[in-house]
């Protein structure tokens, strides 16, 4: 079982990397056109579904903040 526990933890670890990475990838600055939008929201999918049987409260973090940056912004518009 230690061996089980020490993989899972390296894996979290990996997360951790990837989610950071995905993370900087979501900034405005570098995710500008449609086709880069389409696929940052591919990647935070696919972190999502890798990052959801982790217990590691740093991954479940970045899953939500990741999760966060692909929902569409509301604004209000008032008319007269």
């Amino acid at each position: 079982m230690n061996r089980i526990g020490s993989i899972d933890r390296a894996l979290d670890e990996v997360l951790v990397q990837l989610g950071g990475m995905v993370l900087r990838l979501s900034s405005p600055e570098v995710t500008r056109t449609p086709e880069e939008r389409r696929a940052l929201a591919c990647s935070v999918n696919q972190y999502s579904l890798c990052a959801a049987r982790s217990n590691d409260p740093r991954v479940q973090q970045l899953k939500a903040e990741l999760e966060g940056t692909i929902k569409p912004q509301l604004r209000l518009v008032v008319s007269r």
